[in-house]
């Protein structure tokens, strides 16, 4: 396996603090890795400005990546441009999404926001508030199966 296999199987390994189901690599904040003389250098995309997690994320990625035997220094740089849009959530990272009970973005969003339940798949679906627990999230309710749930907000440019 060549090394920058085994640093994107480390990312693979970070979770997202406030989504603990979803990797970094599958929500496509990892933007890119260069390898230059066994130092590795992780561009990241912040999913919101102001993300109360990017500093755990930073350490988390950082630990994982230093604990690849080959690897002699990380470092990991939070970028602006380009901007995280919901279409980088890989399918793997939308299923696990929809399993922790969180309704995936859908890609290429219109002017409406038609959100599915993730527990029945009712598109019988009301916003309740568009401030959810994190900056990216809303929470929602379903009037199929009568259940709230959180949604991503849709990110696009």
């Amino acid at each position: 396996m060549t090394l920058e296999e085994q640093v994107m199987e480390a990312l693979q390994t970070v979770k997202d603090p406030e989504i603990p189901s979803v990797s970094v690599v599958e929500l496509g904040i990892v933007y890119a890795v260069r390898i230059i003389d066994r130092h590795v250098e992780i561009d990241a995309m912040p999913t919101f400005s102001g993300c109360p997690a990017l500093d755990i994320i930073k350490r988390d990625m950082t630990l994982a990546v230093e604990d690849i035997h080959d690897v002699k220094s990380v470092t990991v740089t939070f970028i602006r441009d380009p901007i995280w849009t919901t279409d980088r959530v890989s399918e793997k990272g939308r299923s696990e999404l929809k399993e922790f009970g969180i309704a995936p973005p859908e890609n290429h969003q219109g002017d409406e926001w038609r959100v599915p339940c993730p527990y029945c798949g009712s598109v019988y679906t009301t916003l309740d508030n568009i401030f959810g627990p994190a900056a990216c999230r809303s929470i929602l309710y379903c009037k199929s199966c009568k259940n709230p749930f959180e949604a991503m907000k849709p990110v696009s440019i």
